[in-house]
């Protein structure tokens, strides 16, 4: 953005090792990292409140123990694992061998502020309702971001600016970075926090089907005796006025819950592109969303975004701890992540690719031979994808380079 007529010499100026823009998981764990480095680092945030609107199903895995210690106040709800039915109803249970609890549905609102109070207590310094519009650069080097705080504008100064912006990603395109995506790739979504309903309680539930969420899925992930989130998403090409996830979400809460009571309404965008740019440049990483750490084929994205986060703040810390700030330096970020986690990122959007190629008869093919009650070692996108693999072989050989 082009932010030269807006720029007064009597803006306020302030300089930081590091200035995080986005205070979602991403945004917090790279703060929290880059703090327990010894960093000064600003984690902004242009909503005035962390956590709100929220913008997710709130599924996660167990993984997320890895990151954070378990609060009750912040899990809505313990499950054994996630029940997926196909076009025709093909009923595929999949759970985890020797628990009841492979998986957390969140209370996000809370649990992100607990992830940014942890930053503060690592001693990142924490700002809401403060929105960056703009990149600094000083002889094309990135050197902060132009901000506007509760009405007054600012320069903050920083070696890395970190965009942890979300899908729209306006930190990377302003930094050089073009964040764009086809239609096809990024995910319309709409959600209902609904109560008076009864959801199962032990299973997140997902629904296929083009009736039902055309190129996508229908979700419920119970959060109580009797709530739940409930919500569609759809590819972003076969969305248009008279086919919106809210009509989709608005015909399947009338089957399924029709006497439920809507108390929350959410609707967003997810980014199942897989990762398809480079995500560093000279002064500047993306993590989390604006990344596109986020499974294709699952559309989960938190626990990458925490692993992503955990990268960025200790190769930051590193950079800065040798004052070299150089998109050569920051690679360590890149090369890091993709040994991670980034090969389950290309298998699912290779899967994603695949099962969206299939006819109606052939994604019910697709479904058959997983029928029935699966028990894997443990709840993740890999140990979903070998099974699915495992099961048909014919469908999905391709993969296995990839994961193996």
């Amino acid at each position: 953005m082009d932010v030269k007529g807006l720029i007064s010499k009597e803006m306020r100026a302030e300089k930081h090792d590091v200035v995080v823009v986005g205070a979602g998981p991403a945004g917090s764990i790279t703060a929290r990292t880059a703090a327990e480095k010894g960093l000064d680092v600003l984690l902004i945030e242009r909503n005035q409140e962390i956590g709100v609107p929220v913008k997710c199903a709130e599924g996660v895995s167990r993984d997320i123990e890895k990151f954070v210690d378990i609060d009750a106040k912040w899990v809505s709800a313990v499950l054994k694992g996630t029940i997926t039915y196909g076009p025709d109803g093909t009923k595929v249970i999949l759970s985890v061998d020797g628990t009841d609890a492979a998986m957390y549905v969140l209370e996000r609102r809370l649990f992100d502020k607990v992830l940014a109070q942890e930053a503060i207590n690592a001693g990142a310094e924490v700002r809401v309702k403060t929105d960056a519009y703009g990149i600094i650069k000083e002889r094309d080097k990135i050197k902060g971001v132009y901000a506007n705080a509760a009405g007054e504008d600012i320069r903050i100064f920083a070696d890395i600016v970190v965009g942890a912006d979300g899908v729209e990603s306006m930190i990377g395109r302003w930094g050089g970075i073009d964040t764009r995506l086809h239609l096809a790739d990024v995910y319309s979504c709409a959600q209902y926090l609904m109560c008076n309903v009864e959801p199962s309680r032990d299973y997140g539930e997902l629904f296929f089907g083009d009736d039902i969420a055309p190129r996508g899925y229908a979700w419920i992930f119970p959060k109580g005796v009797d709530s739940a989130n409930v919500g569609v998403g759809i590819a972003g090409d076969v969305a248009d006025e008279n086919h919106r996830a809210l009509d989709y979400l608005n015909a399947f809460v009338r089957d399924k819950f029709p006497d439920g009571d809507i108390i929350a309404q959410i609707y967003g965008a997810v980014p199942l592109s897989g990762p398809v740019y480079e995500t560093v440049s000279t002064g500047l990483l993306l993590v989390g969303d604006a990344a596109r750490h986020v499974n294709p084929i699952t559309g989960g994205g938190i626990l990458e975004a925490m692993k992503g986060g955990k990268i960025a703040g200790e190769v930051i810390a590193k950079a800065v701890h040798e004052k070299d700030f150089s998109k050569r330096r920051l690679m360590e970020y890149e090369k890091s992540w993709k040994k991670e986690f980034g090969r389950i990122l290309y298998a699912g959007m290779k899967a994603k690719q695949l099962l969206l190629s299939l006819n109606s008869h052939d994604f019910n093919k697709f479904f058959h031979p997983l029928a029935g009650d699966i028990r894997i070692k443990e709840f993740s996108e890999r140990a979903l994808l070998k099974e699915m693999i495992k099961r048909n072989p014919r469908i999905l050989f391709s993969l296995v380079r990839m994961m193996f």
